[in-house]
């Protein structure tokens, strides 16, 4: 295989480690000691880094280099870990807290050297090859901390599980010491083939960004395209909880073969997208087929039965799908992501992507973060329903693509 498709691959699988511990086990195990869904939705304020980190971009983008800031970063999640091993969140709850808001504040920050390796490794003709693997190894980390490290848990214990992250981040560590690929300063030089001033400028960042073909357009689909799915497979495992699955079950169903038909619908989509390379028609089907099927969850909502068996069934089947079209939805955003940021200048293209992945966290982490309130309020059956309106509204938005907005 390509070395550089190893070296993202690596690198996308250790990011994808903190997403899959706070998303996959931290809320199954606190709805399992208690805690309301309002309070668990509440820990996705644990993502706040990553809303942020454009304030930081600008540094990794102008200062020193990638493997540099790699370095610095998984050393950070080292440290974080083999501090959370020693901790109980069962007693010590803000402290480890505190060290999990830390690990995404390091995770951010290897989020943006890694998508400028990406951005500056790949040319036009790998970038679906190069987001499949981006989006697949990102959830292979995720579905490893996350589905697999919670269904062992009550074996390993919490302590040994972050001794084992702290082990795996050490490992890439080395590997990124001695990666060929990473032995460049910063990206490529600008366009007219002059230095570019370092400015931190928020103002003049913003007009350089916008600037770039297709970013208003592709900023707005970023911040919407996921919010109905992201309450849907947020909610749908806690409702399953609430009607008999253990978290065991949960573990395995949603955290382990869930992503396995995420990982192929992702796998799907890159193959689509390095046949065609246009992914927009395809995401205007794949968006419309998502609707469908978080019509048929929502349904299941309304009907559900614990007591019948087929009933079961048609929750993991649901999850499954689910998963599987969101895993080719993503590949597809991902891939337009990239190829609008590589019209920008060479000299911000690290920037300008992370501007980009940021709102396509913002968009889900704030509406993550108030979906528990609306379960409350709401209840589960009319929470579905507005999650199948925010679903449509993505559809809409990309039926109305204007000539030249992507």
């Amino acid at each position: 295989m390509n070395s550089k498709y190893v070296l993202l691959g690596g690198l996308y699988f250790v990011q994808g480690m903190p997403y899959g511990l706070q998303s996959g086990l931290l809320p199954i195990y606190l709805r399992s000691v208690g805690l309301s869904f309002t309070k668990i939705s509440f820990t996705k304020m644990l993502y706040l880094p990553w809303v942020l980190k454009m304030l930081w971009a600008p540094l990794v983008d102008q200062y020193h280099t990638k493997q540099a800031w790699l370095m610095f970063s998984m050393s950070g999640l080292v440290l974080a870990c083999l501090a959370c091993a020693t901790m109980s969140p069962e007693t010590n709850f803000l402290p480890v807290a505190v060290l999990l808001l830390l690990m995404n504040f390091f995770a951010s920050v290897q989020d943006i050297a890694v998508d400028g390796v990406a951005v500056r490794l790949l040319g036009q003709e790998e970038i679906g090859y190069g987001n499949t693997i981006q989006v697949v190894a990102y959830k292979l980390g995720s579905v490893l901390a996350g589905g697999g490290l919670l269904t062992l848990m009550h074996l390993l214990g919490w302590g040994v599980l972050f001794l084992l992250l702290a082990t795996i981040y050490l490992l890439a560590i080395l590997y990124v010491w001695s990666a060929p690929e990473l032995q460049f300063t910063l990206g490529r030089p600008s366009q007219d083939g002059q230095p570019r001033a370092r400015t931190f400028n928020p103002w003049r960042i913003l007009q350089e960004l916008f600037h770039v073909p297709g970013t208003l357009w592709t900023a707005g689909f970023v911040l919407l395209y996921k919010l109905g799915e992201q309450g849907a497979t947020t909610m749908f495992p806690l409702f399953l909880l609430d009607h008999g699955f253990s978290t065991q079950q949960l573990g395995f169903w949603n955290g382990v073969v869930a992503m396995v038909f995420s990982i192929a619908g992702s796998s799907l989509g890159g193959q689509l997208m390095s046949k065609q390379r246009r992914p927009l028609s395809l995401l205007k089907a794949l968006l419309l087929l998502r609707f469908c099927s978080l019509n048929l969850q929502t349904f299941l909502v309304f009907i559900y039965d614990d007591g019948v068996s087929l009933f079961k069934g048609a929750a993991i089947l649901s999850i499954c799908v689910q998963h599987f079209i969101g895993g080719l939805i993503t590949t597809l955003a991902f891939s337009t992501m990239m190829q609008c940021t590589q019209r920008a200048d060479g000299s911000i293209q690290a920037t300008h992507y992370s501007f980009l992945a940021t709102l396509e966290v913002l968009g889900k982490l704030a509406f993550s973060t108030f979906v528990g309130s609306i379960v409350d309020w709401l209840g589960f059956v009319s929470s579905f329903c507005c999650f199948l309106f925010l679903s449509f509204t993505s559809v809409l938005y990309v039926l109305n693509v204007p000539p030249g907005g992507s």
